[in-house]
């Protein structure tokens, strides 16, 4: 266990900044801002890198998705989904499965939608994962997700500072390289929309509550230090987002019918 990204205090300190089975900003609010414009009611989905269970559960109980199946690497994650799920009485329309990294374990035109909230970043081959993407899809299904994204291909040394300190397996690639990808597999109707502005000044927030309460009542939990070593991750991850080279985004695409 000691070699998951996302043991049990970093869950516990996630969740105290984004809510309750969420891993990555904007809760059950941002994941309708990813959905806009795509009506997945009654829909058969995929979620890669389902996380902790707050995506799949707004999926499915605020969006309508008819049968939800997550897929995670980690084994603590999925735990703490699991138990989730069980909470909201969802266990029937959810199921998560552990998989290893590589391809998806699904024959072809299993699903209606492949969705992805910022998970797709720790996978570096886009074009094989597009590619896997499309082949699971049914004809006229649609791909849509967020992800954290850079602005060039060559990073500069404040965004090798920020990614060092984040200590995680980051696979980041530029919008040119996403599209580059999704054209491969065959995808049409290609949107890329940049989530920059909305999240510098979300992260700014983020920052002054690890260092008040939030990051108080955190430190209770999972220890001053683990917070105190956040903050520093924080305080650099500001300078990269606005500079724009550290950029979240949102994705779509439609596979041909």
């Amino acid at each position: 266990m000691t070699d998951e990204h996302y043991p049990q205090e970093m869950i516990a300190m996630l969740e105290a900044l984004w809510g309750e089975g969420f891993l990555s900003p904007g809760g059950p609010e941002e994941v309708a801002r990813v959905l806009e414009g795509h009506d997945i009611a009654g829909q058969s989905l995929l979620d890669i890198g389902s996380g902790a269970g707050g995506i799949d559960i707004a999926l499915v109980a605020r969006h309508g998705a008819g049968h939800l199946t997550g897929l995670d690497v980690e084994d603590t994650v999925l735990s703490h989904a699991r138990r989730l799920i069980a909470k909201a009485g969802l266990g029937t329309r959810i199921g998560l499965v552990k998989v290893a990294p590589g391809p998806l374990p699904f024959p072809p035109a299993t699903f209606d939608v492949v969705f992805s909230k910022d998970s797709i970043i720790h996978i570096p081959d886009k074009a094989a994962l597009m590619a896997e993407v499309f082949r699971v899809l049914k004809p006229g299904g649609r791909f849509i997700a967020s992800d954290w994204l850079i602005g060039t291909e060559a990073i500069s040394a404040q965004m090798a500072e920020y990614i060092a300190a984040e200590g995680l397996d980051f696979g980041m690639a530029t919008p040119e390289r996403y599209r580059a990808a999704m054209e491969a597999a065959g995808f049409q109707e290609i949107r890329i929309k940049s989530r920059n502005d909305w999240y510098r000044q979300q992260a700014r927030q983020e920052l002054d509550r690890l260092r008040g309460e939030v990051g108080h009542a955190a430190a209770r939990v999972v220890g001053r230090d683990f917070v105190d070593k956040n903050i520093a991750v924080w305080e650099r991850m500001i300078p990269v987002l606005d500079t724009g080279e550290h950029c979240p985004t949102h994705l779509s695409a439609r596979k041909p019918g």
